[in-house]
């Protein structure tokens, strides 16, 4: 039997200190309008767990649903357009 005692301390040696980068702050900023979609799609279908869903819940769900989408949509948009050269006239 192996002993994984010693590869421990490789993984473990330097923890990473001062929170997150700038870039990393800047990618969770970036996510944030699909994170706030995805919460109120949650809180949606949350609402009608216990209860049969309403007209009304099921255009919040559809509502949330449509955001997500666009958020994830412009998200998608916005990091392609980072790779995408621009071209000079």
């Amino acid at each position: 039997m192996k002993n994984i005692a010693a590869l421990q301390a490789l993984v473990t040696a330097n923890p990473p200190v001062g929170g997150p980068t700038a870039a990393e702050l800047e990618a969770i900023e970036a996510e944030m309008p699909v994170i706030s979609a995805e919460v109120e799609l949650l809180d949606a279908q949350i609402m009608i767990l216990d209860r049969t869903p309403s007209e009304v819940d099921e255009q919040r769900i559809r509502r949330a649903r449509r955001r997500v989408l666009a958020a994830r949509r412009d998200l998608a948009n916005l990091s392609a357009a980072a790779f995408v050269p621009e071209v000079g006239a």
